[in-house]
């Protein structure tokens, strides 16, 4: 299956690096595609899209519209880990 998740909160490489490491540990993703400009990550996977949609989430990168203060401070901090992988 592909699932095209729209997101919030990406800002730059560092959110790339750790948004596409963070899912590709999720057991049956084969590929990940990550579009910052647009926001939006193709997965594609044998998962069903909610697991992505929560594992991206808990990382700062909620799906359009359900942003939060949390999720942008959450986010923050992936960008930076991201930066240092």
């Amino acid at each position: 299956m592909i699932h095209q998740i729209e997101v919030e909160n990406i800002k730059c490489g560092g959110c790339v690096n750790s948004i596409r490491t963070a899912l590709l540990k999720i057991e049956g993703v084969a590929n990940v595609a990550i579009d910052k400009e647009i926001e939006t990550i193709t997965i594609e996977s044998s998962q069903e899209k909610e697991v992505f949609v929560t594992a991206l989430s808990k990382l700062g990168y909620p799906e359009k519209g359900k942003n939060t203060v949390l999720k942008k401070a959450k986010s923050y901090v992936s960008c930076a880990v991201g930066k240092m992988s």
